[in-house]
């Protein structure tokens, strides 16, 4: 495959705008563009540049650099072209005697305070300002640097990351990932509009006047690392010089080539440009067509990609016989025999269904749908599962049955248009943060916001947004307040009666009607249930019904309960009541987790479903994919994560291959998991890192990075994105290699040479991906399924002009408590998620700079409750459930409302899942990770179980030295 072509990359000076269209003429030259458009931009449409140092496309004109100026017949004067916008005949002239004198004098200025150290620069070849300067022709300055004498000592006195310069204020070189070089700041304010308008953080300012301004990251005591600065990155990829630069730019030197792949973190799936100098990664640069972040990153994305070379990683495969013995390397066909004869040798022994896979959301969709292959056609059975089941299955399940489909309605540019939004049981700015800063634009627009979650995030109140309504109901309760949201809508003649009319069946609204109208579920009557103000959820609710378009965005904190599905049709019966589905700004909106969440589901990793939800019962579909296949495939479903452990342990399941996925750490009650996993006989590992699930395991197959890959990963919104090969994989294959040779290994004869051809076996069976091929996403760049014969160029909103089911279905959504109960014992409930910095299980984020931020779990606990048991900030703590116990610090906040504790689950050394039951959703089996009965109690260390987990990881990890 050719690399990807990138489109039209010139920075166009201000914004794209919509509107009649507009003629003018710019140094004689006729053009045509939208109104409201700067006369920048419509000279660059012209294929004319006006040089500029303040103005990018990126953010909205400014026009302090004066750089730009322009003549315009019939008007006085040189305005700047940023913030001149085009009118119907203006005539324009970039390039007079006049203008060319005056951009030089200020270009002039602008050296003046500028060092000239171009050639030793770290921006040296990628530097505007040097740019502009030969742009204008200027050849000499006339004018002496001032020395800035008594502001450097005001810095210097309050900064000792960096070296004073003697002229200039020294260097802030606390961020691990970028610099801060005041002397190079042409204080255009580029930074600060950015942390503005496309991060929303508000970190950064402009501090001092004329010659002695320059940026501020806060405080006179701040610097970049202590600030509120979000370290996305935003501020370093405007900065037009080198006052703001990559460390990795600094040390490398300016990259040379570049190729766009997609973000392997969270479900956002932005789209990057991996610059390089040759094969060696410098720097990931936000792509500005990707449609999913529009030019826009977070911390992970932008810098947190060094753990693709980091000292743990393994790159050879590695054996053992029994896990009480050290690793030997091995090469890799010894390993692959290895693990295809022990595999074929439990299922002679056992049968063919005593062993199974395990598929992970952070591999391709073509990786993902290999390994389900894998069990289906060479083992004979459907034990496939995914952690895609265990943290959104329940999305798949309520969705399904209310609209006819699984996944999201929306795109994410669909949020420029909502009105209200429902946050619920997420949290955007530390799970979703590009997607965030996208909805804090649109609350700074004016939308409205409601918050519901047990816990204060971020969304509630910060810089320039804060929630009309937040709703902290009590952990496990959303589905009463789901309905009591519903019951005031229905009872106050909120719904939208003609949309429920036309679009949804009537006859099963009004049942669904009369079921949320009993006094039972209003808002009073559950209160003291949820621990949510009645007047403040009934004027909530009353927002969403009246407030215009309505969109509703849901993370784990709705799935990952065992009415998790209850809730998810719950949301969809909210969409429906008033009206907000089929049509930009509104909709139902998962969160999804992982990089891949979406496209492991779509690929049948569940054990009852082939790719494209069709379920393996069904002989017409079973048919057609053994006609490809040429196997027979078992009708029967196959086991979960929890039924093969359950397996294991009653020695009925003995063999599994798990591709990149950490059930030790990631999956609830990890004494069950390390009891399952310790009565297999063949466990396979398939990942970059001895990872705690490797403690257990006979064989360990070396994985690839996304840096490493071709393939293609789907994202929150169902959209398709390339993922590229931008190096060789250090191990010497992709991850889909890898499955192949195991396969092969076992008898399949898979002749795959390019992820592209399984792509084409993935459309030929699956219908919502009939139309995807590479060639398609290489022109468009993207697509979102379902694209197909009626949808060539793909979906961006769902269910526009009906359900996929047909009429939208409205389901009754009972009140179940969680059998999870608080008591004497366990008086707290625990909730758990996630933090900016880290990712998961933490695999990848703690080994980058990323753990300057966070480099360890912490216990969230109200000064209430820390009072009556004695417990102080940054005191060891106890955490102990019915399940196991553990020990971290305390942090007292009062973001937890008192009875509920929360933390995060990221390290190791913490296993926050030795707390977490096997309680799940009724539908899916999903784990209840977010109800947890506990007790906190002060402690010295780490508990017993910690210390043998400890002892037994480090012994589980010995490497036999490589023989000579």
């Amino acid at each position: 495959m050719k690399d990807f072509i990138i489109p039209d990359d010139r920075d166009m000076g201000t914004p794209a705008k919509t509107g009649a269209p507009v003629t003018l003429t710019i140094d004689g030259f006729e053009v045509t563009v939208p109104e409201g458009t700067s006369v920048m931009r419509a000279a660059a449409e012209a294929g004319i540049s006006v040089p500029k140092l303040c103005a990018t496309d990126s953010l909205e004109a400014f026009g302090s650099c004066r750089l730009c100026v322009v003549e315009i017949e019939g008007r006085r004067g040189t305005p700047a072209s940023c913030t001149t916008p085009v009118a119907p005949g203006m005539a324009v002239r970039t390039q007079s005697d006049k203008v060319r004198k005056l951009r030089k004098g200020v270009m002039e200025l602008y050296i003046s305070d500028h060092p000239l150290d171009c050639l030793t620069c770290a921006a040296n070849g990628d530097c505007e300002l040097q740019d502009m300067a030969g742009a204008v022709g200027l050849r000499d300055v006339r004018y002496e640097a001032p020395q800035n004498g008594g502001l450097a000592n005001h810095f210097e006195a309050r900064d000792t990351s960096g070296v004073a310069n003697p002229e200039w204020m020294p260097k802030d070189t606390s961020n691990p990932y970028f610099t801060y070089d005041p002397s190079k700041c042409i204080v255009c304010n580029r930074c600060v509009r950015a942390c503005e308008e496309v991060q929303g953080t508000f970190a950064l300012t402009i501090e001092g006047r004329g010659f002695d301004s320059r940026v501020s990251a806060g405080t006179a005591t701040d610097d970049f690392l202590s600030s509120d600065c979000v370290s996305c990155g935003a501020c370093v990829q405007a900065c037009p010089t080198a006052t703001l630069q990559e460390k990795s730019v600094i040390e490398m030197g300016t990259p040379d080539r570049s190729v766009v792949t997609t973000c392997a973190y969270c479900g956002v799936g932005c789209s990057f440009k991996a610059e390089l100098q040759g094969d060696d990664l410098v720097r990931m640069v936000p792509y500005k067509h990707g449609k999913a972040n529009r030019g826009h990153s977070c911390v992970k994305g932008r810098f947190a990609y060094g753990y693709a070379n980091h000292k743990d990683r393994i790159l050879n495969p590695m054996i053992r016989d029994r896990v009480d013995e050290p690793w030997r390397e091995v090469s890799w066909d010894e390993a692959l025999t290895f693990a295809a004869q022990k595999l074929r040798g439990l299922q002679e022994q056992y049968g063919r269904r005593s062993i199974g896979v395990i598929t992970s959301s952070r591999c391709t969709n073509e990786e993902t749908f290999l390994v389900q292959k894998l069990t289906r056609s060479v083992f004979g059975n459907n034990n496939t599962d995914t952690c895609a089941r265990v943290c959104h299955s329940p999305t798949g399940y309520g969705l399904g049955q209310a609209f006819g489909t699984s996944a999201g309605t929306q795109d994410f540019d669909s949020v420029e248009q909502t009105d209200v939004v429902i946050v619920i049981g997420a949290n955007p700015t530390d799970g979703h943060p590009v997607f965030a800063s996208r909805l804090k634009k649109r609350l700074r627009a004016g939308a409205k916001l409601i918050v519901i979650d047990p816990r204060r995030i971020d969304l509630v109140k910060s810089a320039h947004v804060e929630a009309a309504h937040h709703l902290p109901l009590r952990p496990g309760t959303n589905v009463a307040v789901v309905t009591a949201l519903a019951h005031v809508i229905v009872t106050e003649g909120l719904m939208d009666e003609e949309f429920i009319r036309t679009r949804c069946d009537w006859d099963e609204f009004q049942d669904y009607a009369a079921f949320v109208s009993d006094p039972r579920h209003s808002p009073e009557a559950v209160a003291l249930l949820t621990g949510v103000d009645p007047q403040d959820l009934r004027a909530a609710a009353r927002l969403f019904a009246t407030g215009g378009n309505g969109a509703i965005y849901y993370g784990l904190g709705v799935t990952e309960h065992s009415q998790g599905s209850t809730t998810v049709m719950g949301i969809a019966n909210l969409a429906m009541l008033t009206g907000n589905m089929g049509r930009p700004g509104v909709g139902v909106n998962p969160l999804r987790g992982q990089n891949n969440v979406q496209g492991s589901c779509d690929m049948g990793s569940f054990p009852h479903e082939l790719p494209g939800y069709r379920h393996v019962k069904n002989a017409d579909v079973r048919e057609m994919f053994e006609a490809i296949w040429g196997t027979e495939i078992d009708p029967e479903p196959g086991l979960r994560i929890p039924n093969m452990l359950d397996a294991a342990v009653d020695g009925t399941f003995k063999g599994l291959y798990c591709q990149g996925e950490d059930i030790l750490q990631s999956d609830p009650d990890t004494r069950h998991v390390a009891a399952g996993l310790a009565a297999m006989e063949c466990v396979i590992v398939h990942d970059l890192f001895l990872n705690e699930t490797a403690n257990y395991a006979h064989v360990f197959l070396p994985g690839s990075t996304f840096l490493e890959k071709d393939g293609t990963f789907t994202n929150a919104e169902r959209r398709i994105n390339r993922v590229r090969e931008v190096m060789k994989p250090l191990n010497g294959y992709a991850d889909w290699e890898v499955t192949q040779l195991l396969a092969n290994a076992m008898g399949a004869g898979w002749h795959y040479t390019h992820p592209s051809q399984i792509m084409d076996e993935i459309a030929a069976t699956t219908p919502s991906f009939a139309g995807v091929d590479y060639a398609l996403l290489e022109e468009q760049g993207s697509v979102q399924w379902p694209c197909n014969e009626e949808h060539p160029e793909g979906t961006p909103l769902m269910h526009v002009d009906g359900f996929v089911r047909g009429k939208g279905r409205f389901i009754v959504t009972e009140y179940v408590a969680t059998d999870e109960k608080t008591g004497p014992r366990f008086p707290l409930l625990l909730t758990t998620g996630r933090i900016l910095s880290q990712y998961n299980v933490g695999a990848q984020t703690r080994r980058t700079d990323n753990v300057v931020w966070h480099e360890q779990d912490l216990l969230e606990i109200h000064p209430h409750d820390a009072e009556t048991r004695g417990v102080k900030e940054g005191d060891w703590v106890k955490l102990a459930s019915r399940s196991g116990e553990t020990t971290l610090r305390a942090r007292l906040t009062d973001r937890v409302s008192p009875g509920v504790v929360y933390t995060t689950f990221h390290h190791p050394d913490t296993q926050a899942n030795v707390i977490t039951t096997d309680y799940s959703d009724w539908a899916t089996n999903c784990p209840e990770y977010k109800v947890t009965a506990v007790q906190i109690s002060p402690s010295n260390g780490p508990t017993d179980w910690q210390e043998e987990y400890a002892a037994q990881a480090e012994r589980s990890r010995r490497i036999l030295p490589a023989a000579e």
